[in-house]
């Protein structure tokens, strides 16, 4: 009997945990009991000998960078913001929205020569876009809703996640620049592609089944 070595999943909390099961179902991979999960945190696939573990999305890279965890679901975001170690391998085409650049309805972002505040969650996005762009402008970190700041006149714009801009619309803000696509992806630790090369490769391959047959299926 062949000894199938464990491989520890880390999945994102709420949305992306939900589709992440649906996708993990449908290829036949046993993760059924987190749809009853009560308060528990890991979940294991006897089967194919797989633990699944649910945890914040600041969190999914810390554990996979230190490896206690072999590999990851999360949002594109996470791992634009946060500086860590790993492989993207898929793009799972689900949890689907985008950065934007938002402001006032009635203000020109672009006009004058003053120095530009910019609100955001993501000030390492943020920071990186303006960079590109050789626009100094000053960040600053919002924790909350941060639809506030250029309500309250803290900043000029916002750098944030926008899924279909309602928010943005009931606040009076509108977008000034799409700045990215989002959505969710699977990670790898390093060391574990290489200790759990065949595990970790197997559950990629029946993944990306799914994600091509989805994909066909909304085109």
């Amino acid at each position: 009997m062949v000894n199938v070595k464990k491989v520890r999943i880390a999945l994102t909390k709420g949305r992306i945990e939900k589709e992440a099961v649906n996708m993990f179902q449908r290829a036949h991979i046993d993760c059924s009991a987190i749809m009853n999960k009560g308060r528990k945190l890991i979940f294991h696939d006897y089967k194919d000998n797989i633990d699944f573990v649910l945890v914040k999305a600041q969190d999914v890279l810390t554990y996979i960078e230190h490896g206690v965890v072999d590999m990851g679901i999360v949002g594109k975001d996470t791992l634009l913001e946060q500086n860590k170690n790993f492989y993207e391998v898929l793009d799972l085409g689900f949890g689907r929205c985008k950065f934007s650049l938002a402001g006032p309805k009635n203000s020109n972002f672009y006009s004058g020569y003053n120095r530009k505040k910019v609100a955001t969650k993501y000030p390492n996005v943020a920071r990186n876009y303006f960079r590109k762009l050789g626009q100094d402008v000053e960040i600053i970190k919002i924790e909350g809703s941060v639809e506030l700041a250029p309500i309250l006149g803290l900043s000029d714009a916002i750098v944030d996640i926008v899924e279909t801009g309602n928010t943005l619309r009931e606040n009076g803000l509108v977008i000034y620049k799409d700045i990215c696509s989002i959505s969710a992806r699977m990670v790898v630790n390093v060391a574990s592609m290489k200790m759990k090369k065949s595990e970790i490769q197997t559950i990629i391959d029946r993944v990306q089944i799914q994600v091509n047959t989805r994909g066909k299926v909304l085109s």
